[in-house]
């Protein structure tokens, strides 16, 4: 029984992925980004109050989603916020896994973050601030060399450990849809510009988002002391590629090639705390996010295919 429904979990997810590519073109697109904690309450009042997101949902998990995570049956709560026209899930699962590793660095194979873009860097940090977030960068925002985009950014934890990041684009810089929100009165807070995962190998993640129809939008190789105290990482040196679906909609990815690379991601069960997926939708307009596909790429991210937008 066991091998027949693995067998029908893995036709789902190629059937996701050819579903991907038939409607890549202008259909499909990151629909959200989840991450599990152990205290939903703490953790919605966390990216409500200190980041502006605004709460949209709260109740049961799907089941479907828990079934493709490796979890059929297990009690899942989850709440969804929005900020601009990106969303992300805070899932907690009943029990809850491990915690987040306590010694976790930017260039371990589970990190996993989302970049919230802001208009206004200072406005922005001071109003975290009174959230006392876990600090990652050594220094507070630092501001990248203009040959890495000249943005001003900041990486620190949510009370769970996931890694977050403030970034704030210059004139001109990041998607046009930035630069429109800017100033318009909806700051300091505008949206999810991107999430970014540690990778071992560029090349070979590359294959893998390929195929679900991601293209390279942006390469760089960042190795300056602001990027060592950004990451909270002496000496980092990583090369940073930037994916994107055809379709403006929804956010990036960005790959993190550190050199050398740090710890492998454990084997780690779904409600593991260290756990975020990417949810991605490929079906026209009007159908439901049904999942119908779970995919891990080859550094153990978690990739959720879903059949509607």
């Amino acid at each position: 029984m066991r091998t027949a429904i693995r067998a029908a979990l893995v036709l789902l997810a190629a059937l996701g992925v050819l579903a991907l590519r038939r409607r890549g073109g202008g259909t499909a697109r990151i629909v959200r980004i989840s991450r599990v904690v152990a205290d939903l309450d703490r953790a919605v009042a966390f990216y409500r109050d200190g980041l502006g997101f605004r709460l949209a949902s709260r109740g049961p998990g799907d089941p479907a989603a828990s079934a493709l995570l490796g979890l059929p049956g297990t009690p899942a709560e989850e709440a969804v916020l929005h900020l601009g026209d990106e969303e992300v899930a805070l899932v907690r699962f009943d029990p809850p896994g491990a915690p987040y590793p306590a010694d976790s660095r930017s260039d371990d194979g589970w990190f996993q973050h989302l970049a919230v873009v802001v208009d206004d860097m200072a406005a922005a940090w001071r109003h975290l601030a009174a959230q006392s977030p876990r600090p990652i960068s050594t220094n507070g925002p630092e501001r990248l060399p203009l040959r890495n985009g000249g943005v001003v950014a900041v990486k620190f934890r949510d009370p769970d450990g996931h890694p977050l990041e403030l970034i704030q684009f210059p004139p001109g810089g990041g998607r046009p849809a930035w630069q429109h929100a800017a100033g318009a009165g909806s700051g300091p807070f505008l949206g999810i510009d991107h999430s970014a995962l540690a990778v071992a190998s560029t090349a070979r993640s590359l294959r893998f988002y390929r195929r679900l129809g991601f293209r390279v939008a942006s390469r760089s190789w960042n190795s300056s002391p602001a990027q060592s105290q950004l990451d909270g990482l002496p000496g980092a040196r990583v090369r940073v590629t930037g994916l994107r679906f055809p379709s403006p909609a929804g956010p990036g990815l960005e790959l993190l090639r550190y050199t050398p690379p740090g710890r492998p991601a454990p084997a780690a069960p779904a409600n593991a705390l260290l756990t975020d997926w990417v949810t991605l939708s490929a079906g026209p307009a009007g159908l439901r996010r049904d999942p119908v596909g779970l995919r891990r790429d080859p550094d153990g991210h978690r990739v959720l295919l879903t059949g509607g937008r």
